[in-house]
């Protein structure tokens, strides 16, 4: 698009995609904590997300007839933070429709369509530009936005839904985990009184936390060990972004239609593991998951080293990895933001007053959706960068040993810890 619309140069194309990608990247990641003081200011979450997507079709249009490179970069910025408004309302929503002991299951289905537009928008975008020019991914983006605009306005929130008589008004007002988490359930009084002191706020805080005072839950290990969980699962999707389509030429010369059938084993596990992972997460609790997952992917990643350029054979052992990849991927989906819901839940039942009626949850919202694309923009940096400078088989082994260590943290870190109440 940069060299047909804009005529730049080849030498320049590279310079220029990388500026509107950082745009991108960068307004995601500063307005994602924006967004969740914001998403807090509204009693109902439907009027930001509205104004989301409309902000988010402006963009769109703008970035496809936009004439001159500052325009784009307008573009990407307002999508960018439109973005973020959608992710942090939309998880939101989520806890509050569906509470704090479903939200695995839930994310788990949900992680699952937004890993296929991840990896899938790219190749299909190139596929219709390829085909019809602007028109096409104009014409297909303007479409979807178009029926998230009419699902946003028909969506019911739970408590509009009480309002009307459609539900038990205690239950619509009820925050996620009010009745006490699975982890609360099994704890004697004891227990409780001692978690209430451990996740307890002190008065004296300085301004920034107590404008944003989730900023305080960053001293809690496990909430950090969540995030990072986030951050890496993040950047290992946007490693294979980056790479299966140069794999893809380099190796077995496909072309556009070919690299997007490529992504095919990567996108279908997360339609079908992703609710089965989170139903475990649900019930069982994030530390297995987590350690399992990132765990079977060592050796996955390790097994990436061994593809070659080839035939049919070689192309079915690349997709065979690929599988077992997705797969991986997407268990550890879910267990990130059950860990991190749980966390930011027993800061606001010890601190009730310090987070507002409505919680803290917008803003451990924003939270992982700025660590979530940055792992996403880093991840595609970062891969370009180790394949360029150290082989795509070492790329590769540094994927494994990320995972490596996040498994280990999820050991050590992750789910509840046992309690010591001796004198």
């Amino acid at each position: 698009m940069l060299e047909d619309k804009l005529r730049l140069p080849a030498s320049r194309i590279q310079s220029h995609s990388s500026s509107l990608l950082a745009a991108h990247a960068v307004s995601s990641v500063i307005f994602c904590p924006i967004s969740g003081i914001l998403t807090d200011k509204f009693s109902q979450r439907k009027l930001p997300y509205l104004i989301a997507v409309l902000v988010l079709l402006l963009a769109w249009i703008l970035f496809f007839l936009g004439g001159n490179m500052a325009i784009l970069v307008v573009a990407r910025v307002l999508q960018g933070s439109s973005g973020a408004l959608v992710w942090t309302v939309g998880q939101v929503m989520l806890i509050d429709t569906v509470g704090a002991e479903n939200v695995g299951k839930a994310t788990g289905s949900i992680y699952g369509t937004i890993n296929i537009g991840v990896l899938a928008a790219p190749v299909l975008g190139g596929i219709l530009y390829h085909r019809t020019g602007i028109a096409g991914p104009l014409a297909l983006g303007c479409s979807l936005l178009g029926v998230d605009l009419v699902m946003r306005l028909l969506l019911v929130e739970k408590k509009t839904a009480a309002e009307y008589g459609f539900m038990n008004g205690d239950a619509a007002g009820q925050r996620p985990g009010s009745e006490g988490t699975r982890e609360e359930d099994a704890e004697s009084p004891l227990l409780g009184a001692t978690h209430n002191l451990t996740y307890k706020i002190p008065q004296e805080q300085p301004r920034v936390m107590r404008s944003y005072p989730i900023l305080y839950c960053l001293r809690d290990v496990r909430f950090l060990t969540a995030n990072w969980i986030t951050l890496i699962q993040a950047i290992l999707l946007g490693t294979l972004d980056a790479t299966v389509p140069t794999v893809a030429e380099e190796y077995y010369g496909f072309n556009s239609l070919q690299t997007g059938l490529l992504f095919v084993p990567v996108l279908l596990p997360s339609l079908m593991i992703g609710p089965l992972a989170g139903w475990m997460t649900d019930r069982h609790g994030a530390r297995s998951i987590i350690v399992w997952g990132f765990g079977l992917l060592v050796p996955i990643f390790i097994l990436l080293r061994i593809v070659r350029p080839g035939g049919l054979t070689q192309v079915s052992i690349y997709c065979i990895i690929l599988t077992l990849c997705g797969t991986c991927l997407a268990a550890t989906n879910p267990p990130a933001l059950v860990e991190s819901t749980l966390v930011v839940e027993k800061f606001h039942k010890a601190n009730p007053e310090t987070f507002g009626p409505n919680g803290p949850y917008a803003q451990n919202s924003s939270i992982t959706g700025a660590v979530y694309n940055a792992g996403t923009a880093l991840g595609t940096l970062l891969a370009g960068a180790l394949k360029d400078a150290i082989g795509y088989g070492n790329m590769n082994l540094v994927m494994a040993a990320l995972s490596l260590i996040t498994a280990l943290l999820g050991f050590f870190h992750a789910g509840e810890k046992p309690v010591d109440t001796a004198d």
